[in-house]
């Protein structure tokens, strides 16, 4: 289980490195939500566009450091540990100047480390677009359900959105944060203990292989591409991404509480017309004791994959959202 305790400040000599780590990045979040940080992630192409501006190509402000991970100069941010942050990885030398390796977005008043960009490295810890689509329909369910909920999970958790929304909103639930990344585990509970979410445990965990109990509420984004790399933030399996959506969906079907739902964001490609995510899903969801809805979200994202090889017979890539709920 990875655990954070926020308040505790001074960790002394026999602080592990990377518990020495994690208290500078809480700091570093502190100092963040004193200034009233605010940084919304969109998609890398538009990173990479924006940060390509002639203007842009140093940074002036904290949105510029930790948002759009541009170098800059050592005396640019007052109230800053340099030698902390340096000496726990979180920022690093560049020509001459200096990067951050982390960076933090906003959802609503919440913020939330995760990698810097660009996300290179077959560990790194995505947030972006997808993220903020994800985050709307938890809200949304939460929102509209009337089911207790008391135990929740969120599978591939990354940097812990999902499980922080559901901690917030339903303060007597245990929930559960799983993911097979150290890091993405690491990144949910300094999140969490920003954010106040108390309760929050985060665990490693193959989808649900390391859970014993059933959940109220299970909730997943997971990556959904087919990466000719197979970075594991990115790449989803055969079928065009869908393969590691439907072993999620799978699998937590069979850990639904009575009245339990489970929440899927993914991609779903579409070639000549047929959605290759929703034709593998039909099985395990067209039964009597489950009532499930389905709808897109954004019916074009990822545009720029179909001129890979791999996406040559796609037509479109739709980000959706499946809803199964057991009703008895």
């Amino acid at each position: 289980m990875s655990h954070f305790n926020g308040n505790a400040l001074n960790l002394g000599a026999v602080a592990t490195a990377n518990e020495r780590h994690d208290l500078a990045l809480f700091e570093l979040g502190q100092h963040l939500q004193a200034q009233r940080y605010r940084f919304i992630t969109v998609t890398p192409l538009t990173h990479q566009r924006v940060n390509q501006r002639v203007a842009n190509r140093q940074a002036h402000s904290l949105r510029d450091v930790f948002g759009w991970s541009r170098p800059f100069e050592a005396g640019l941010l007052a109230g800053i540990d340099y030698p902390a942050l340096y000496d726990n990885g979180i920022l690093r030398p560049d020509a001459g100047m200096w990067a951050s390796n982390v960076r933090c977005s906003s959802l609503g008043d919440l913020l939330f480390f995760h990698s810097s960009f660009p996300t290179l490295a077959n560990d790194a810890v995505f947030f972006g677009p997808d993220t903020y689509r994800f985050a709307q329909a938890i809200e949304e369910f939460l929102r509209t359900s009337t089911h207790p909920i008391r135990t929740a999970a969120d599978i591939g958790c990354g940097s812990g959105v999902g499980a922080i929304l559901i901690a917030k909103a339903r303060p007597d639930a245990q929930v559960t944060a799983l993911d097979i990344n150290p890091g993405a585990l690491r990144f949910t509970v300094i999140n969490a203990a920003l954010a106040g979410a108390e309760n929050v445990a985060a665990f490693h965990s193959d989808i649900l292989a390391g859970t014993t109990e059933n959940f109220d509420l299970i909730v997943a984004n997971p990556p959904y591409m087919q990466d000719s790399q197979r970075r594991a933030y990115r790449h989803g399996g055969e079928h065009l991404g869908s393969e590691l959506s439907v072993r999620i969906l799978q699998q937590s079907i069979g850990r639904l509480s009575p009245g339990g739902s489970v929440l899927l964001y993914t991609g779903a490609p579409s070639v000549k017309g047929v959605d290759l995510f929703l034709e593998q899903a039909r099985p395990l969801i067209d039964r009597s004791d489950l009532a499930w809805t389905y709808r897109e979200i954004d019916p074009d994202v990822f545009g720029e994959e179909l001129e890979t090889q791999t996406y040559s017979e796609a037509e479109r890539i739709a980000a959706v959202v499946l809803t199964v709920t057991r009703v008895r």
